[in-house]
């Protein structure tokens, strides 16, 4: 995997919208909160085009994005929202090498199809955490500051990521390297060139929002049935926030036992990332970690993502 140098303080950070609108006091809010943190937000004055679901056309954004990779006053990339249409730029990325000169993306959301084809496709490291609207726009009620700075700053090597609410639901220790994101968007790639492809022995972060139980058990058996989970040496799920079946029936949480029950290796879930009820914590993409169990379940951050 290629690193991306660490995104320090007093380091730009360039806000990019690569998926659908926002609102602007979202924005503002979120551009305040990195002022507070110590970096230097900036932004093309493109990301307030709006298109028919996104946020501007295709090729629009897709420009924008390559600019402020390639802008060497530019430290990291972060997204204003995810929402819809990240996919759209992937095909005009075919000539782009964004491991050439590599900047650190954070985002979440429908901005996995981008995070995938970076840690996957790319080899380029990338943080799982969160952006700028319903995050840092509320402040740290919105983030966790600790993991978010730290893997970012490079200090995370060795971060021990114990949030409460987090469950074991197949015992065991596996390491390796994290790709994933939201299921949706990992399903939806396979059988495009920008398919899900994470190698053997990776540990794989699954989350999602509002997706009935019996749409969450068709896309794991989408992905098992592919291979890919098959290739896991450990399965990290989300809070799963809104995925509850509120007219009866089984749980998303009976989905995902069911799916333990029959998988060899760790299992956890409860972790909040992504989509979450309270602060958005972020996770280290395409570097190896630890999944531990006992005596207190946790995700050790074994290598930094940046360097």
């Amino acid at each position: 995997m290629i690193k991306p140098r660490a995104v320090r303080p007093g380091d730009r950070v360039a806000i990019v919208s690569p998926a659908s609108p926002f609102a602007r006091d979202e924005l503002d809010r979120g551009v305040a909160e990195l002022g507070r943190l110590g970096y230097e937000p900036v932004y093309d004055e493109s990301i307030f085009d709006t298109g028919l679901f996104t946020s501007g056309s295709a090729d629009t954004r897709a420009r924008a994005f390559m600019r402020a990779w390639a802008d060497p006053a530019i430290a990291g990339l972060i997204a204003v929202r995810g929402g819809y249409g990240s996919v759209q730029l992937l095909p005009l990325f075919d000539a782009w090498r964004p491991q050439q000169a590599p900047k650190l993306f954070i985002a979440y959301s429908d901005n996995t199809s981008l995070l995938s084809w970076l840690t996957c496709q790319c080899g380029v490291t990338a943080l799982h955490g969160p952006m700028l609207e319903r995050r840092l726009a509320r402040g740290e009620a919105g983030y966790d500051r600790t993991s978010l700075l730290k893997l970012m700053q490079g200090e995370g090597e060795g971060l021990e990521l114990e949030p409460a609410g987090l469950t074991v639901l197949r015992t065991g220790e596996a390491a390796g390297p994290l790709f994933g994101g939201t299921i949706t968007q990992l399903a939806g790639s396979l059988g495009t060139p920008y398919a899900f492809d994470p190698p053997r022995g990776s540990i794989l972060f699954l989350e999602d929002v509002n997706e009935r139980p019996y749409r969450v058990d068709r896309m794991l058996t989408q992905l098992r049935q592919s291979g890919i989970l098959g290739r896991a040496a450990a399965l990290v799920f989300g809070e799963m926030r809104g995925c509850e079946n509120d007219k009866g029936g089984p749980s998303v949480r009976d989905v995902i036992a069911s799916l333990a029950a029959g998988f060899a290796c760790p299992v956890l879930a409860g972790f909040p990332s992504g989509h979450t009820t309270g602060p958005c914590w972020t996770l280290p993409l395409g570097v190896r970690v630890r999944v531990r169990t006992a005596p207190r379940a946790a995700l050790i951050v074994e290598e930094s993502p940046v360097r």
